[in-house]
């Protein structure tokens, strides 16, 4: 078996169609792979897959040593730059200045840090981290909770995730939103006038931006924000009869409320003793730059016009897997700090309980084997946050093969001839948009 068979049929590298008109026949297209999991993980050498516990123990030791030493070294930055002998040295002024991009190192490091060890916890929820389940549950179960998620519960979702990803019908988060959802027409030969939907100004834009990466995490695990629509109304990750969770779970849940609610106690009486302001230098706002990290990350692995989305019969597991995109992310620094998490993740998806010391190796043979169905971006991943939160608006109600649509009801790829029995998509081929 080779990796050239059935490559998707994409006449050219598929970006945005720029011209004033825009049909859907311009674009180049996709035919979904055939293989099975068992052609694709006989691609992969089977000591990729050897979980070892003792280096994971030392990933986690150094990510450890490494949050003590950042946060010795900023608790010398305050006196440091308020002795006499430096602010004579550099002026009051400058002194301050030095002070305050000190903090701006710190926290920029501790949240990768804090990040890292947040991928650790990730590594255990899916085994990844040992062959012993009772060790990946007991520093799964801390790295998380002192990050604020909770364990188990987050876990449960989590696999969830990974069994339906890319489908619409079944997937737990980055669920894309329909045509329908937004309120706007069906694609027809009529013109639509999408500047009346998503005529935002870039600051409100921002705005919104912003406030996805620091409180989407929150919101997902509160109210189910980005999750399936069919949930029912207050569907959270913290009550244990929530549909999220079968009876069997619901011990594992109020295991991970009891981590949270001890956080709770522990955030109180650290504040209480050294007050508001140092907990939040020195462990709140590295920790929202974990939230900002992660949701960050993850929004750009499984959101891109590039990507598929898939209904009834024609989703499969690894269809869906190879429904993520590799990225560049901030280079050595999201390779050393953030064990490669967003460096590799394809291949995470495919195999989620392999190490993630062995993805690189391991992704070098799945692209081989895979061609272009594997996705890869070296785009500056801010300007790749920014572009994809633009880009990539809705889908269309119906239709097995599915692609985002922008600000302008447009796409870059579409499902090849055979896949487009829809009369919704059939009509879509016709429309015209300035």
């Amino acid at each position: 078996m080779t990796g050239d068979r059935n490559l998707p049929r994409l006449q050219a590298t598929p970006t945005m169609v720029e011209s004033t008109s825009f049909t859907v026949e311009q674009l180049p297209e996709f035919t979904p792979m055939t293989w099975t999991m068992s052609e694709i993980r006989s691609a992969i050498p089977v000591q990729l897959h050897v979980r070892h516990t003792w280096k994971g123990l030392l990933f986690l030791a150094r990510d450890v040593l490494m949050a003590a030493v950042a946060w010795k070294l900023a608790s010398l930055i305050d006196p440091t730059f308020r002795r006499v002998s430096v602010t004579q040295s550099l002026t009051p002024f400058g002194a301050e200045v030095a002070r305050w991009s000190a903090w701006l190192a710190y926290w920029w490091f501790q949240g990768l840090i804090f990040t890292g060890l947040w991928v650790i916890g990730h590594e255990c929820g899916h085994g990844a981290f040992s062959s012993n389940k009772h060790v990946c549950n007991v520093i799964g179960y801390i790295a998380h909770t002192l990050l604020w998620t909770p364990y188990f519960s987050w876990q449960i979702s989590h696999h969830r995730h990974h069994s339906n990803h890319a489908s619409v019908e079944r997937d737990e988060v980055y669920v894309p939103k329909t045509r329908s959802d937004l309120g706007i027409p069906r694609a027809s030969s009529n013109r639509i006038d999408y500047e009346e939907y998503f005529g935002d100004t870039p600051i409100y834009t921002l705005f919104m931006l912003l406030r996805q990466q620091l409180l989407a995490f929150l919101a997902y695990l509160l109210l189910n924000a980005s999750g399936q629509k069919h949930y029912p109304k207050w569907t959270n990750h913290f009550d244990p009869d929530s549909i999220l969770f079968t009876k069997r779970q619901r011990n594992a849940v109020i295991l991970s409320n009891i981590g949270i609610l001890t956080m709770v106690w522990g955030v109180v009486n650290a504040s209480r003793i050294w007050g508001v302001s140092e907990v939040i230098e020195y462990y709140g706002i590295p920790w929202l730059l974990v939230t900002h990290w992660f949701v960050m990350i993850t929004y750009l692995h499984h959101t891109d016009m590039e990507l598929p989305h898939y209904r009834n019969k024609q989703w499969t597991f690894q269809r869906g897997a190879a429904t993520t995109i590799d990225r560049n992310f901030l280079g050595w620094q999201g390779r050393f700090f953030l064990h490669d998490v967003a460096h590799y993740h394809v291949v995470h998806h495919f195999f989620p309980m392999m190490p993630f010391y062995n993805t690189q190796e391991a992704t070098s043979h799945l692209r081989s084997f895979i061609g272009d169905h594997y996705r890869y971006s070296d785009k500056p991943v801010f300007k790749a946050l920014w572009d994809t939160y633009n880009n990539c608006q809705f889908i269309e109600d119906e239709g097995d093969v599915v692609f985002y649509r922008d600000r302008r009801g447009r796409a870059t790829v579409r499902p090849a001839a055979s896949l487009c029995t829809d009369p919704v998509v059939d009509a879509s081929a016709r429309e015209r948009t300035m």
